[in-house]
């Protein structure tokens, strides 16, 4: 089969740091001359997965198993399945999975083109190509964005340092491994030559950037290079450790007028044994030390954490503490896990589990709780004047468009819906605000003499 449509569906599961791995396959395999197909058929179809929790596993396995039918339908002739699933499971995918041609490990990205060339000429010795990864993308590797326009994320680290009980990411990812920061100007230069105003920082831990390479610190520096960029807008800062967050870090966030006043700080727990059962190398004293220095310091901050309801060990009591934690820490947007128990981390064999039905009601409680924080604080934004970042058309009939805040992240948080005035794709327009909900913004685009 020497001549072959190089055409390829990908579907990107999981976080955004998966999602940057899936533009860059992209981008590899359109220098290799490979056509991405959005939708319909496709000589290969590529399943990026994630396997960070049981949900992340189901949706994999079943984003799989819907490729495998429509493969048996013709709509696909291959099918490639990469990322965290065959990282972690290598030793038993290929006899679980017969429908799948193809399982790719992390450290093969840069030769997925090579691959799938062999897979339709039918000259891959085997099923399976997996080893501990150390690959990382740099400014010269291609991407192909499937973001909205105006925004990209920009990955300036891969694997972790951390080692925290519930989590099996290092032992997916590898060890921590940093990019160098002129690499991480040029490809926000070039992001910016693309159109990007706004661009978001993420790692397994943003604050650990540079420990690797023996410069702590180096976030700062990074954000203060960053800022130099011309036409660059918007910085964001996702997936900050708060045990690794300094003065100087949240200075230049103070200082710097394009790093949004955002900060994604994901603490887990506030329970002091919990955190101590989790590897969590902070006290809830110091969380609200933290907390308080930073409104301080910056009094418009926008703080999203998350949080882990049913780590074993966690009581009726301590559960009481985070959600008492919740209502009084007021954050602006709060997401919530259910623990689940994996094998391979050290707290699977604690002692301590908490049933399902428990863990969903603290789930629920915890929602509950801060839906109408949530509520409180969109409310108080109604009547101001905002930039929002122009996304797309909307889809809701009456609002023309939707976008974002500076304090609204892509994916995560709620979104802003204008119902009036003009506008395109990745502009950056001043906005009235003109109604609120739990999670959602609705306003008018301002004329330039109005917005003045």
């Amino acid at each position: 089969m020497k001549n072959f449509p190089k055409t390829v569906h990908l579907l990107s599961l999981g976080c955004a740091k998966n999602l940057v791995d899936s533009e860059v396959m992209l981008g590899l395999l359109r220098e290799e001359g490979w056509i991405p197909s959005p939708h319909g058929r496709a000589t290969v179809a590529i399943i990026n997965t994630c396997a960070f929790i049981k949900e992340a596993k189901m949706e994999s396995l079943t984003a799989i198993l819907e490729a495998a039918q429509a493969k048996e339908r013709g709509q696909y002739e291959y099918l490639v399945v990469t990322g965290c699933l065959p990282q972690r499971y290598r030793a038993t995918l290929t006899q679980e999975l017969p429908e799948v041609d193809l399982f790719l490990g992390l450290e093969y990205i840069p030769q997925l083109a090579k691959f799938l060339n062999r897979l339709v000429q039918k000259k891959l010795p085997r099923r399976e190509f997996v080893r501990r990864p150390t690959f990382l993308y740099d400014h010269q590797t291609p991407r192909l964005l499937s973001t909205a326009p105006g925004s990209a994320y920009i990955k300036i680290a891969e694997g972790c340092a951390n080692c925290c009980a519930y989590c099996v990411i290092p032992q997916i990812r590898g060890k921590l491994r940093s990019r160098k920061i002129n690499s991480v100007i040029e490809e926000a230069e070039g992001l910016v030559g693309q159109g990007v105003k706004e661009i978001n920082l993420i790692a397994q831990d943003i604050t650990n950037y540079g420990r690797d390479l023996r410069r702590s610190g180096d976030l700062t520096n990074l954000l203060k290079r960053l800022v130099k960029v011309p036409g660059l807008k918007w910085i964001r800062l996702l997936y900050a450790h708060p045990a690794h967050i300094d003065n100087n870090l949240i200075s230049v966030i103070k200082e710097e007028e394009k790093i949004c006043k955002y900060l994604d700080l994901p603490l887990q727990h506030i329970d002091d044994q919990i955190l101590t059962a989790m590897n969590r190398p902070y006290t809830g004293a110091q969380v609200r030390q933290l907390l308080e220095q930073i409104r301080k310091e910056v009094p418009e901050m926008v703080l999203r954490t998350s949080l882990i309801v049913g780590f074993p060990g966690e009581t009726e009591k301590k559960f009481q503490r985070l959600l008492d934690f919740v209502k009084e820490a007021q954050f602006d947007h709060l997401g919530v896990f259910i623990y689940s128990r994996e094998e391979g981390t050290a707290a699977a064999n604690l002692k301590g589990h908490v049933p399902e039905r428990v863990k969903e009601e603290r789930y629920r409680q915890i929602m509950l709780a801060q839906r109408k924080i949530s509520w409180r604080k969109q409310k108080e934004k109604v009547g101001r004047v905002m930039e929002v970042l122009i996304e797309e058309p909307a889809k809701r009939k009456g609002i023309l468009w939707q976008g974002r805040t500076p304090g609204q992240a892509p994916e995560v948080d709620g979104v802003t819906f204008l119902n009036k005035g003009k506008a395109a794709r990745g502009e950056i327009k001043r906005v009235l605000i003109t109604k609120a909900t739990a999670y959602d913004l609705y306003g008018e685009i301002l004329d330039a003499e109005e917005g003045a």
